[in-house]
């Protein structure tokens, strides 16, 4: 017993010295970048758009920052959580990442609000375009991805075999989802700018190019944290601690043996 707690106490130690030096450098930069877009978004609307409000013409507006800070950044950094926090308890870690998926999930239903408000008082008509269609997918999704990984994950009645195998589906229906936003956001900035400047677009109008480089900067950042999440070498490492309660767990509730993992 003694060797046992001797040889998860030095692979708990192996583990937290695992973290490569590269990802923090990779990490920082997405939130360079990140930060980036939200401010791009907001001096493009600040500059060319008149600004943001809650009641007017300016309401719509509220939309493309909600959506950018909410289903851009914050889903980003939602995914990142497990490669950032390494060594934190798992239970810290999943709380973290649903809560900011939460949060995500909140501004983004703001700015859902937003765009159907004022379109209403508007008179203009609602989920026509390419972008309307897909960014409502989008929001169903994210809301169904939250749910079943609520049920599965942090629910204590889950089954320990059903996380294990719905794991690998909540793991690429996230990616999936994150990079179906950026995708959703460039098409609404497209649209945006086509309803806006039509013809003028063609003409390098300097509205057209600080959108141009936000579109660019919505695909640095959806690439760079999609780069993050495909390095297998810098995955969360399994603390020792977790294997041992994870094949406990599977043992009094499922009558299987570590030895027949």
């Amino acid at each position: 017993m003694l060797e046992t707690s001797s040889c998860l106490s030095m692979e708990s130690r192996a583990g937290l010295a695992a973290a490569p030096g590269a990802l923090s450098y990779y990490v920082a930069f997405s939130q360079l970048l990140g930060l980036t877009v939200v401010a791009t978004t907001g001096a493009w609307l600040g500059l060319y758009r008149g600004g943001i409000a809650w009641e007017g013409a300016l309401q719509f507006n509220a939309h493309p920052l909600c959506m950018v800070i909410g289903l851009i950044f914050l889903q980003g950094d939602a995914l990142l959580v497990y490669r950032v926090f390494r060594n934190e308890a798992r239970r810290t870690t999943k709380v973290l990442h649903g809560l900011l998926h939460v949060l995500a999930f909140v501004i983004a239903l703001v700015g859902l609000v937003a765009v159907f408000d004022s379109h209403r008082q508007k008179g203009s008509a609602d989920l026509y375009s390419l972008h309307s269609w897909a960014g409502l997918l989008v929001f169903v999704l994210y809301l169904v991805q939250w749910l079943v990984g609520f049920s599965v994950f942090l629910f204590p009645g889950a089954a320990f075999s059903l996380r294990s195998r719905y794991r690998p589906q909540h793991i690429f229906f996230g990616a999936a989802i994150f990079l179906l936003s950026v995708g959703t956001a460039l098409l609404g900035l497209k649209e945006a700018l086509l309803f806006k400047l039509g013809a003028k677009y063609s003409t390098f109008e300097a509205e057209g190019v600080l959108a141009n480089v936000l579109g660019l900067l919505l695909v640095g950042f959806g690439g760079t944290v999609l780069y993050i999440l495909t390095r297998s070498d810098w995955k969360r490492p399994p603390q020792a601690e977790e294997q041992a309660l994870s094949m406990d767990f599977k043992t009094l509730t499922e009558g299987d043996s570590p030895s027949s993992q």
